[in-house]
C-alpha cells in the first residue's frame, strides 16, 4: 500500500514515529530499537511509521533499513532532504514517502523534488509551519499536506494555530497534523478539523510502552461526559478517562451551566445549545433541533467553526425508542451516540452501533447537573471495554 492511501483510509490515521532523540527534549529513548518499534507500532495499528534518519534526532540510514526489514506498513523517511539524491537514497533504504520542509526549500525546488519522488514510487509529506507555507504547499499541488504544530525555531509548540491551517487544508488533499498530541481530545480536535491522520512522535517515544501508547490514542469511541456544572466533576471525569465534557448552555434545561469550566489536556469541551449556536470558550459546538413543549428537539450535530463534524442522535427528551439503536448503526459518517447510557448498557450499544463517541449524563447523576463519581468511572470503564 502507498503512504498516501494508507493515510487516506477511514477515521483518524496515525504515522508512529521512531526517534531517540530530539532538540527540545534531549535524549528520550538513546536505545530504541528502530525493528522492534516499527514492528510493534505496526501490530498497534499505525497507518504509516516515520523514520528520523538524521544524526540530530539519533537517526541513521540504516534505522530505515531496519525498519524496513521487519514490517510492510507504509514508511516515511524524515529528514532535511534538499537534493534528489537524498530522495534516491531513501528509496533505496526502503521507503515509501519522504518528507520535505517547506521552511528549507523554495518552490521551485520543492516542485522537482515532487516530480523525482513520483518518478521513484514515493510520496511526499510536504511540511508547513505558517499560513504562508501552506499557500504554497497548496499551490503547488501537494498532495499530502503536513502542519507542525511546532515551532522549529523555538521549538515552541502552538496547536490552536495548527488547527486552525488543518482547517483550511482543501478536502481533495490529505491533512496530516505533526506534533503536540499527547491525548485522545487533542487527536479528536485535529480529526475534527479536518485531519486525515496525525504524526506524533515524542509522545510515544517517551512512554514506557511506545506501542500501547499508540493503542491508547487511537481506542474508539471516545468517551464523553455531558452536563457538567461543577470544577470538581470535570475533574472526576478527566481522571476517569473521558475525551469529551459537555457543558449545556440552553438555559431551559435542568443542566444548564453558567459557562464552559477550564478543562485539562485530556477532555475537548463541547459547549451544548438548543436552536442555535451561541458564544462560548469550547472548540466544538452540539447543537439539538427544537422541540415545542420540550427542552429540547431529539437529535443534533456537532459544529466546528460553524461546519458540521458528526451527527449527535439521541433519545426523544424523557421518553423511550427501542428501535433507537438499529436507527443509530444505519447512519453513515461521524456518530455519537446518546440516549440513557451508562455502566449496565454502554458497552452493549457501542457493539450494536460501532459509534466515533458515546455520551452520557442524567444516568450519571445524583440530581441535575451533579454526577456521582462512583457512576462516571463506571460507565467511562465500560466503555473502555
Amino acid at each position: 500500500m502507498r503512504f498516501s492511501d494508507a493515510l487516506a483510509g477511514p477515521g483518524l490515521g496515525a504515522i508512529a514515529e521512531i526517534k531517540r532523540r530530539s532538540p527540545s527534549l534531549g535524549d528520550i529513548r538513546p536505545a530504541a530499537d528502530p525493528a522492534r518499534i516499527a514492528r510493534e507500532y505496526a501490530a498497534a495499528g499505525a497507518a504509516a511509521v516515520s523514520v528520523l534518519v538524521d544524526d540530530r534526532f539519533g537517526g541513521s540510514w540504516e534505522d530505515l533499513r531496519a525498519a524496513r526489514a521487519s514490517t510492510s506498513v507504509p514508511l516515511l523517511a524524515k529528514g532535511f532532504f534538499s537534493t534528489q539524491e537524498h530522495l534516491r537514497t531513501a528509496k533505496e533504504m526502503g521507503a515509501d514517502g519522504v518528507l520535505l520542509l517547506l521552511r528549507d526549500l523554495d518552490d521551485e525546488t520543492t516542485r522537482t523534488l515532487m516530480h523525482v519522488a513520483d518518478d521513484l514510487g514515493l510520496d511526499t509529506l510536504v511540511e508547513a509551519h505558517d499560513a504562508g507555507e501552506l499557500e504554497r504547499a497548496v499551490s503547488i499541488g501537494a498532495p499530502v499536506i503536513g502542519v507542525n504544530a511546532r515551532d522549529l525555531s523555538t521549538f515552541e509548540i502552538d496547536r490552536e494555530a495548527q488547527l486552525t491551517l488543518v482547517a483550511r487544508i482543501p478536502s481533495d488533499r490529505i491533512a496530516v497534523a505533526e506534533s503536540g498530541i499527547r491525548t485522545r481530545a487533542q487527536g479528536a480536535a485535529a480529526e475534527l478539523a479536518g485531519a486525515d491522520a496525525m504524526l506524533v512522535g515524542s509522545t510515544l517515544m517517551q512512554a514506557p510502552d511506545p506501542a500501547a501508547k499508540l493503542v491508547d490514542l487511537l481506542r474508539r469511541p471516545l468517551v464523553k461526559v455531558c452536563g457538567l456544572t461543577r470544577e470538581e466533576d470535570v475533574a472526576v471525569a478527566a481522571d476517569a478517562g473521558a475525551d469529551l465534557a459537555g457543558f449545556v448552555l440552553a438555559p431551559e434545561s435542568p443542566r444548564a451551566a453558567a459557562d464552559v469550566l477550564p478543562v485539562p489536556e485530556e477532555l475537548l469541551p463541547v459547549a451544548v445549545w438548543v436552536g442555535e449556536a451561541g458564544t462560548s470558550s469550547a472548540p466544538i459546538d452540539q447543537v439539538h433541533e427544537r422541540q415545542a413543549g420540550r427542552v429540547r428537539g431529539r437529535n443534533g450535530v456537532l459544529l466546528r467553526d460553524g461546519e458540521q463534524v458528526a451527527r449527535l442522535l439521541d433519545l426523544p427528551w424523557e421518553e423511550e425508542d427501542p428501535t433507537h439503536w438499529d436507527q443509530a448503526a444505519a447512519e453513515r459518517g461521524r456518530v455519537v451516540l446518546a440516549g440513557r447510557l451508562a455502566a449496565d448498557n454502554v458497552a452493549a450499544a457501542i457493539r450494536r452501533v460501532r459509534p466515533w463517541a458515546v455520551d452520557a449524563s442524567s444516568r450519571l447523576e445524583v440530581a441535575p447537573g451533579i454526577k456521582d463519581p462512583a457512576k462516571v468511572y463506571a460507565y467511562v470503564a465500560a466503555a473502555r471495554g
